[in-house]
């Protein structure tokens, strides 16, 4: 690709973006992210979370579902919100700094063992902007926060996490129904049209 057109399409999305109705009203509401919105979606189309819940958001940064998650679950819930990057404080929300692949950081995720009602994940890769290899890496991202999910949550728990429209997916889909009683594909409204983006709904962990 040129660097004019690498521009040119740099300063479209910058144009795109500023002028998004959803950034927009982030930015004027202080909601720190438009992912928000496509939580909320998620949760009015499921009745998800209510009071006193136990929540685990993992990618959690910059904040988005975390606020909107203890909005929800109240100071008698708990929301535990995990980033590789430094997430500023939310009043209620417990923030653990780290990578997941390390083995520190997942003991102190998997201490919650039976405990959790429901785990989200927004996490999503580097893209490199090469199908085959986003797919890949949003496979393995998939996989662990699945492989957690089977650990900490509790009897008819639910996760949700992002996917990418692609290779595997179906796979995957499969893979996840063996632990979930329904499962299915969703795409928020907020999520952009032209973004590959989609979120697999699990409802009521099997036992």
């Amino acid at each position: 690709m040129s660097n004019n057109k690498k521009f040119n399409n740099s300063s479209q999305w910058i144009h795109n973006h500023i002028n998004d109705f959803y950034v927009k009203y982030s930015y004027k509401n202080k909601l720190r992210s438009r992912s928000w919105f496509k939580l909320k979606e998620i949760d009015k189309k499921n009745n998800i979370f209510k009071s006193g819940m136990k929540v685990i958001d993992l990618g959690s940064f910059p904040g988005g579902w975390s606020k909107y998650v203890i909005s929800k679950v109240g100071f008698k819930g708990l929301v535990i919100a995990v980033d590789k990057k430094f997430m500023n404080v939310i009043k209620g929300v417990n923030f653990i700094q780290g990578d997941i692949n390390k083995k520190d950081i997942l003991n102190k995720i998997l201490s919650f063992k039976k405990k959790i009602h429901v785990l989200i994940s927004d996490m999503s890769p580097n893209i490199s902007g090469i199908k085959f290899v986003d797919d890949i890496k949003i496979i393995k991202l998939i996989k662990i926060s699945l492989n957690i999910s089977k650990k900490v949550l509790l009897k008819k728990g639910i996760f949700i996490v992002k996917a990418f429209q692609g290779i595997k997916l179906d796979y995957y889909i499969k893979k996840i129904k063996l632990f979930f009683l329904k499962v299915y594909l969703y795409k928020p409204n907020s999520s952009r049209s032209s973004s590959r983006e989609i979120y697999i709904i699990a409802i009521s962990k099997k036992k």
